[in-house]
This record gives C-alpha cells, structure tokens and sequence, in this order.
C-alpha cells in the first residue's frame, strides 16, 4: 500500500507543475523585466560611476534597450492572458503572472527612477530613491489587491502596472525638471493604488494597445540611433503616454457618471403610475 501511495504521488506531481504555453510567455515577461534592470546597469549606472567618457551614446541606447525591454514584457503580458483564456493555464499561472509583472512593471521601472535620481544633473538621489520606492510599492499593493478583490468583468481597478510602468518612463524620458517629474511620478504611482477604473485590453483595445506598444519601439528605436527628430518624435510619445493616462479614467469615469444617471431616470420611470 505505501508503494501504491508513491506512485500516486509521482503521478500528481508532475501535472501540478507542468508549464502551459500561456506560462511560458509569462516567464518571457519575467526575462525582460530581469534585462531591463540589467542594462539599466550595464548601459547607464556603471558608465556614469566610472566616468565613461562615452557615457552620453552609451545611456541613449542602454536606456532604449531598456525600455523597449520593459513594452516586451508588456506584450508577453497581454498575450499570455489571452492565450490562457483560450487554451488553459497551469495551477501556477496566476502566481507566475503576479511575480513576473513585480519584476517587469514594478522593479524594473522603480530601478529605472532609482538610476535617473543618481545620474541626472538637476536630480537628487536620495528623493528619487523616496519616488522609486514609491512605484515598487504602489505595484507591490496592486498586485496584491488584484488577487483579493473581485471586479465586475471588463475594468481594472486602478491603472494596470504595464500601464503604469510605461507611464513612469516615460515620465523620465520627458526630462522635465525633477520636482515635476517627481511629482508626476508620484501621481502615476497614486492611481495604480486608486479606485479609477481602467477598461481591459480586450478586442480592438487589445489591438489598439498592441499597435501603440510596436509604435513606440519605433520611437525609442529612432531616439537611441539619434535618427532625424528622433528627440522629439520620443517626447511627443512619452506626452501621449501621459495624456492616456490621465484620459482613460476620465472617459471611465464619465461613463459611470452617465451609466448612474440613467438608472436613475429607468428607476423614476418604472414608479411613475
């Protein structure tokens, strides 16, 4: 009997732990986000540190690697959550997509601040390291609230952490001054945490966000080989990235506004005589 026992065992095990196609992009996700630090490092903390005198081209393309790294993982990241609905996941999918998107979507863009408070000339590093923290936290609570809380299908509560992440470097790639970037930083953070409600990449959404996504890797592509108005083509990017940001939850809102009222009116109609 204790023999028939260990094969069971044998038997369930593997099935538990066996990766699904979905998983296999999520750890994709996780990859990038792990690269993304990596050349954050490589490309512009330790160049800065030493004192590289090529420094300047050498943190232009570190820092678009970086970031291209980072719209990856968001793209493993949207697909993986497809593919899941149509395939199927392993048990380990839901913990594998949290701990991936910690990494990619709050670590990577947290280290990013962290490595712009030390490197850029009007910054303060210890304040950007009190922003970075900031970021890393307010994913870590997202996250952690997107496992506990259930949503009415079809909204985000609080801007979603690829979202956010974009939003944050973009925010750095701006090279605003550092108490607007900071306080811009602190806003992204703020409505990751916030009860806004964001709609879900699904059909045309998912289209639309994956078309913006491939654009602005063309523009950080122009930007790191210093093509013609590339400077400016990133910036007037990383602006709508922010104007998004701050839109989509407008129109969210006003949906809701506009959804409430009409109940209301339905209500009132149904009491008249």
């Amino acid at each position: 009997m204790p023999e028939a026992d260990d094969v069971d065992d044998e038997e369930e095990m593997p099935l538990s732990l066996r990766l699904s196609i979905a998983d296999t992009l999520t750890l994709g996700n996780a990859t990038c986000g792990f690269m993304a630090v990596y050349f954050t490092t490589t490309g512009i903390l330790i160049p800065h540190l030493t004192g590289n005198d090529e420094s300047a081209g050498m943190a232009r393309h570190s820092a678009a690697t970086a970031v291209i790294l980072m719209l990856c993982a968001a793209v493993f990241d949207l697909f993986d959550g497809l593919v899941a609905r149509k395939l199927r996941s392993s048990p380990m999918g839901a913990e594998l997509d949290n701990l991936s998107d910690l990494i990619s979507f709050g670590l990577a863009p947290a280290y990013f601040v962290l490595v712009y408070g030390m490197v850029a000339d009007d910054a303060h590093q210890r304040v950007a390291a009190l922003g970075a923290i900031v970021v890393l936290l307010a994913v870590v609570l997202r996250l952690a609230r997107f496992s506990c809380v259930t949503m009415k299908d079809g909204v985000f509560q609080g801007m979603p952490s690829p979202f956010g992440a974009l939003t944050v470097v973009s925010i750095v790639l701006l090279e605003l001054p550092f108490v607007a970037t900071l306080l811009a930083i602190l806003g992204t953070a703020w409505l990751m945490v916030s009860r806004v409600e964001y709609p879900k990449p699904r059909g045309r959404l998912a289209g639309a966000m994956l078309s913006w996504i491939v654009l602005s890797m063309g523009l950080l592509a122009a930007w790191a080989f210093d093509a013609p108005s590339g400077q400016l083509l990133l910036q007037t990017g990383c602006a709508l990235q922010l104007v998004m940001g701050a839109v989509i939850p407008l129109f969210a809102t006003a949906r809701r506004v506009n959804n409430f009222r009409d109940n209301r009116r339905e209500a009132r109609a149904a009491q008249l005589p």
